[in-house]
């Protein structure tokens, strides 16, 4: 892997350039003065952006689209059969995993990576949005649209480098950082890991990788994270819900879109703290960062201002409209951990009813976690479900829509039904009412039904 003194004035070709982490790299590479080109599915947000700040940006994957790169970055996402790869390897042109970019790029500064398999995105706005208060002009690298803010792909000056980091496909390994956030430990991207053992080695090596001179800042809430990071000998900031840890939260109120907390430390109580997001998981997610504050001695005030101006991030509990007393959320959410954590914040709303649309997302991922998923979802009032969004992944045989669907039809007996998902905003028309909260759930395209939702709903009030 060359330095990036190396890759320095230097074309970087990006296959899959639309897809936020890739569009995110290659807005620091742009901004860095670097020729960048690539090629995507189809036009997005990104790929407009991208191309207004200097890409050159081709819609399909073909060959003719590698011309003439120093290197051709791809994501896990992208398969060995993809054209643009072909002729990239047929060429013999350096290929580099976007992670690979990434990480060189963070090692070569003080470098602060959040990791973990929930709340990572909006773990790293909130500190990427603390240093920026805090004028240390930090790089960001967020792998999600923060709410009303553009610093998801920020060039800083200063020589802090704050980056969410992938643990999916085990890319979290190259990175060295100073200092490590880790929000949590689950069962999750078994396809790549296989079990536990393989899922807690990686994170015993990720932690390991932090600084001696900086620090692991993890969840104390997490007994098998709590054990590797004890286990490291690494200088460690542990958060909670209890004096067991070094940073802790007390007096938690949470409603439908304000919390409020207590902050201690084991030097007594720090200050109270407001969020303008709903939740526990997301009071965990502050502490996370008032410990990332307190280490690099940011001061008490611009951390509480920070957290009580932090607007969230798209697609993480976002209220896409309200009509006629109507709600409509929008939530990536895709594992039965978020999910539970993603219903019981919806609950606080005190809505007469909780209709949720969910898009299961990959088949390994309902494969390995199934009876998790029919228990979590069973939290809601009525389920509309959906087919499984692949992503990358082939279909798998013996797991189907059917696998899902028929235990939480025992469990839930009328109150689950399935549609396609060209079927949903029709149904939903006619069947949402005055005080329901609807929940559109996955980590795939179901978002999109969430917006039709809302533009039918206006015009239906528009006519009367």
């Amino acid at each position: 892997m060359p330095s990036y003194q190396d890759m320095k004035s230097s074309h970087y070709h990006f296959i899959g350039i639309g897809g936020i982490g890739m569009g995110t790299l290659a807005s620091l590479l742009l901004a860095k003065g670097q020729k960048v080109s690539g090629s995507d599915l189809k036009d997005n947000e990104w790929t407009a952006q991208l191309r207004k700040n200097g890409a050159h940006i081709a819609i399909g994957h073909h060959a003719t689209n590698v011309q003439n790169p120093d290197y051709v970055v791809y994501s896990s996402a992208i398969r060995i059969t993809n054209p643009e790869m072909i002729e990239a390897v047929s060429r013999n042109l350096p290929l580099l995993k976007r992670a690979h970019v990434l990480a060189q790029l963070v090692n070569e500064q003080t470098g602060i990576t959040i990791a973990g398999a929930h709340g990572k995105t909006t773990t790293t706005s909130m500190v990427s949005y603390l240093l920026l208060n805090a004028g240390l002009k930090p790089t960001t690298a967020v792998g999600g649209i923060i709410n009303g803010h553009s610093y998801n792909a920020h060039l800083g000056e200063g020589k802090y480098f704050v980056a969410e980091v992938d643990e999916s496909d085990g890319t979290f390994l190259y990175f060295r950082p100073v200092y490590s956030i880790v929000t949590n430990i689950d069962f999750e991207h078994v396809d790549f890991f296989k079990d536990w053992k393989g899922i807690l080695e990686a994170y015993r090596k990720f932690i390991n990788h932090t600084s001696s001179y900086g620090c692991v800042i993890a969840c104390g809430q997490d007994q098998r994270l709590k054990i590797l990071v004890k286990e490291s000998k690494k200088p460690a900031c542990f958060y909670g819900f209890d004096a067991s840890c070094d940073v802790w939260a007390e007096s938690i109120i949470t409603d439908g879109s304000h919390s409020s907390f207590e902050c201690y430390t084991q030097a007594g109580k720090l200050a109270d703290f407001e969020l303008m997001v709903p939740g526990r998981h997301n009071v965990l997610n502050a502490l996370a960062c008032i410990g990332v504050g307190l280490r690099l001695n940011i001061p008490i005030e611009v951390i509480h201002k920070t957290l009580k101006e932090f607007g969230g991030v798209k697609r993480r509990f976002q209220l896409k409209g309200q009509i006629d007393d109507i709600m409509m959320v929008d939530d990536y959410g895709h594992h039965p951990t978020e999910i539970v954590a993603t219903l019981k914040a919806a609950r606080l709303f005190n809505k007469k009813r909780l209709v949720t649309v969910f898009q299961p997302h990959r088949y390994s991922r309902t494969k390995f976690l199934l009876n998790e998923f029919v228990e979590s979802l069973q939290l809601t009032d009525e389920l509309i479900i959906t087919d499984i969004y692949a992503a990358s992944e082939k279909p798998s045989e013996g797991v189907g829509i059917k696998s899902l669907l028929e235990p939480l039809q025992r469990a839930l007996g009328e109150r689950v039904l399935y549609l396609k998902k060209e079927q949903i905003l029709n149904y939903l028309t006619d069947f949402v009412h005055s005080g329901d909260l609807v929940l559109f759930l996955g980590a795939g395209d179901i978002y999109h039904c969430s917006d039709e939702l809302v533009n039918v709903l206006n015009k239906k009030k528009a006519l009367v």
